[in-house]
This record gives structure tokens, sequence and C-alpha cells, in this order.
């Protein structure tokens, strides 16, 4: 098969021929159709996160069709469709995940981390980790529903009943979730790079009732804020927007250093918390949700072997929507 793979941190990515991987005790074997690209793939790509298994396939947003089956699986079978996120597996006997906490499982095995990921043309992954996709969605338009989604729905929960929400950074994540707020009668805010005309008429067209700058005030105060960009100088931005007893939540699983600032932006019940991967509960209430609303992802596709390019156009806010690879099994028999 060909994959992309990552051999140092820092450095672009190189393609190459492995073996087909061979599914294990409790693994399915995935035909990758379709792998999302996100922002943790920067981070991992770049360095940002510590210690990925190297040589390693990036990618944790795996729309792939089951062709064989290892010992012991039983809720898939060949030719079912189904979707790999970020959580690859855990220990499921610890006290986070015997409480309904596996998200932050000591133990925890990542996709596109520590375990080989979907910038490929197959991949194992362990079946329940996997989800069934929905059949309202094609696969490139599924990908993103995958993290982008996932946890964007987790930050959306923790969040809270607000009826003005914030979004800053508006990419995969924001335009997603934005779906979500507008279905439930809240006003969303986006808040974006300064001079951002772009991103900013994106924001509005998919029902933003404003759109501006981060460094901006927003027009009335906000119940809560969710920072998908990974900017710690956001947080006391996202603290002075939000009103008494609001909640501004960190999405990203990584974010450049947060500056002090004073106690007075904290004071009257604010509230700033993380969201740490999420959970298989998660994944199943949001696929769930997502026809009924119904949401739809805006796609910028590329091939597998330019993954590279994708990657620095993500990075540098080139990406409307959510970057997704498109596999071609031209080269497979």
């Amino acid at each position: 098969m060909r994959a992309m793979v990552l051999d140092q941190v820092g450095q672009p990515l190189h393609l190459v021929q492995l073996p087909r991987p061979e599914p294990q005790a409790g693994q399915v074997l995935l035909r990758v159709n379709a792998c999302g690209i996100c922002r943790t793939d920067l981070h991992v790509v770049d360095g940002e996160l510590p210690d990925p298994t190297l040589p390693l396939i990036p990618g944790h947003q795996i729309v792939g069709t089951v062709v064989a089956v290892g010992e012991g699986v039983s809720r898939f079978r060949q030719g079912d469709r189904v979707g790999v996120p970020w959580l690859g597996k855990t220990c499921q006997h610890c006290r986070y995940c015997v409480r309904g906490q596996e998200n932050l499982c000591d133990r925890a095995l990542f996709t596109g981390y520590q375990i080989n990921g979907g910038y490929a043309e197959y991949t194992v992954a362990y079946e329940q980790f996997c989800f069934p996709i929905p059949a309202d969605y094609p696969d490139l338009q599924a990908a993103p529903l995958l993290c982008a989604g996932l946890i964007g729905y987790r930050s959306w929960r923790l969040a809270g009943e607000a009826e003005t929400l914030g979004f800053y950074g508006f990419g995969a994540a924001a335009h997603i979730l934005i779906q979500v707020a507008r279905h439930r009668g809240q006003r969303v805010y986006a808040f974006t790079r300064s001079g951002d005309t772009v991103g900013q008429e994106f924001a509005r067209s998919l029902g933003a009732v404003w759109a501006g700058a981060s460094e901006e005030t927003p027009p009335e105060p906000l119940d809560a804020a969710i920072i998908f960009a990974p900017v710690g100088s956001l947080v006391p931005a996202a603290l002075k927007a939000v009103g008494k007893g609001g909640t501004v939540v960190c999405a990203g699983i990584h974010m450049s250093e947060i500056p002090a600032f004073p106690y007075s932006i904290l004071w009257e019940e604010r509230v700033v918390r993380s969201v740490a991967n999420l959970t298989r509960q998660d994944g199943e209430e949001f696929l769930a949700i997502a026809p009924q609303i119904p949401i739809h992802t805006e796609v910028q596709v590329f091939p597998l072997e330019a993954a590279n390019q994708a990657l620095m156009a993500l990075r540098t806010g080139k990406i409307m929507g959510a970057a997704v690879l498109q596999m071609s099994h031209d080269t497979i028999n």
C-alpha cells in the first residue's frame, strides 16, 4: 500500500510503499476511502505534541470500508463503512474508564499519534473504537465529523446552555458546530485572524450574527466562548468577551502559552476549562444528531500524495471548512 509517513518531527512526510497491515484480535482492516486533515496532525508533525511513535502514519479522521476482521470481532463485517477517530484504544479498567471518562485514560492510545492512522490506503483499528458512518454522508463529507465534529461537539456541550456563543478561530470544527448551535437557537459570534475578511464572510454565510477580528469586542456579552485556535492570548480576550458566569472552553489539544491576565476578568464566576480528547459516547451522540440537523461539511480535497501541501494550506489559514485526503487505490490490486 501507499502511505505518507512521518520519519522525523519537523520534517515533511514521505510517500512510501509499505506492506498492507494485518488485523489482530479485536481489530478491523480498513480500505481507507478518505481521511480528514486536522490541526492536531500539524501539532504531531511539527513536534508540538511530545513523543509520537515514529515512523508514523498520521491521520485520525478516517472513513473506510472493512475488508478483513481479526479474531473476536463481532460489531463489523466485511463491506461495512466505518469511521475511526482520535481515541484509538483505552485500558477500560482504570478509574477514569470505569466512571465514563475514558478520554482521560492514562494508558490511552491515539490514532495517528501512537497508532498508525489514515494517511494511507489501508489501516487497522480496534473495532470498539470505530463508529458506523451515517448513510447520509459520502466519504469526503463524513471525514471531518470524526474529529472536528466530535471534539467540537464535546466542547460545545461543555460550554453549557449559552444563548450567545463565541467561536475563536473559524476552521473545520467551528464550521460544523455553528450548524449545531443554530439548530439549538443560539446566536453565534465568529472571531478570526485580523484582516481575514474571507473567513468572516464564510462565518456569516453559515449564520453567524456577527464576525470580526479576535481582538474586537462583540456587540453584546457572550454566555460562553469556545477557543478553537491554538493561541494562548485568546484566553484573556475571550474572558473579556464573556459576561458574568460565562464559560471559556479551550478546545485544542495544544495551545501556545497563556499570558498573565488580571483576576478582574476571571472574577464574577467566569470559568476557564479545557477539553481532552473524546469519548465513544460523544461519537454516538453526535453521529446520531448530525443527519437530523442536517450538518453539511465544506471540504477541500487533496490526493494522498499531496498531504504535505494540504498541511501547509491548513497551517497558513488557506482552508475554508475542512481539508480531506481522498484515496485513489489506483495502484492496488
